[in-house]
C-alpha cells in the first residue's frame, strides 16, 4: 500500500473544551450521551481532515465507552488523534476528560474509536498520508490498530448479514 506522504500523528491532534450547561444534560444532571457523541464525531472529523486535507465522512463509530458521568457545571475536554491509516481510511481515537471546575479534579469520562474516509471533489475515496507515531502512547495506539481493524471488518460483515436478514424477514 503506497501512501502519498507521511505525517506525524501529533499533526492531527485536535482539542475541544466545552462547558456543560443544564440544556446539555438529562434529568440526572449529566451530559446527554448523544450530545457527547456529537462532540466526539465533530472533534474526530477535524483530526481526520487535518491529516487528509480533504473532506471526510464518518464510516463508523467503532466504540464509545462511557466511563464516568459528566455533570452540569463541569468542563468536558475532548482530545482526538489519528492513530492509523489505510489507503483512504483513518482510525481516530478520542479521549474525553471531565473537569470539576470548582475543585480542579479531572477524570477520564469516555473513550472512543471512529473510522473516517477521505473523499475527493467527486465524493470518491482518496488516498491519505500515513501517520507516524512518535510517543509511547502513539506507538501503542498505532500498534494495536490492526486488531481493532480486524474486529471492525468482522462487525461490518455481521451488519451486512443483518441487513440481508431484515430485508427478507421481520418487517413483512
Amino acid at each position: 500500500m503506497e501512501n502519498i506522504e507521511r505525517k506525524a500523528m501529533k499533526e492531527t491532534l485536535t482539542i475541544k473544551t466545552s462547558h456543560v450547561f443544564p440544556p446539555d444534560a438529562n434529568h440526572l444532571g449529566t451530559l446527554f450521551g448523544g450530545k457527547l457523541m456529537a462532540y466526539i464525531d465533530d472533534v474526530a472529523s477535524i483530526s481526520a481532515i487535518k491529516l487528509a486535507r480533504n473532506p471526510v465522512v464518518t464510516a463508523s463509530t467503532d466504540s464509545v465507552d462511557f466511563i464516568k458521568p459528566i455533570k452540569v457545571g463541569d468542563a468536558v475536554t475532548l482530545e482526538a488523534i489519528v492513530t492509523w491509516t489505510g489507503r483512504s481510511s483513518m482510525e481516530v481515537f478520542v479521549k474525553v476528560v471531565s473537569e470539576n471546575l470548582l475543585s480542579g479534579e479531572k477524570s477520564i469520562a469516555a473513550l472512543s474509536f471512529l473510522t473516517f474516509v477521505a473523499i475527493d471533489e467527486n465524493g470518491k475515496p482518496t488516498p491519505v498520508p500515513e501517520v507516524v507515531p512518535e510517543t509511547d502512547e502513539e506507538k501503542w495506539l498505532h500498534k494495536t490498530a490492526s486488531k481493532r481493524a480486524a474486529y471492525r471488518k468482522t462487525r461490518k460483515q455481521e451488519s451486512k448479514d443483518l441487513v440481508t436478514f431484515f430485508a427478507h424477514g421481520l418487517s413483512k
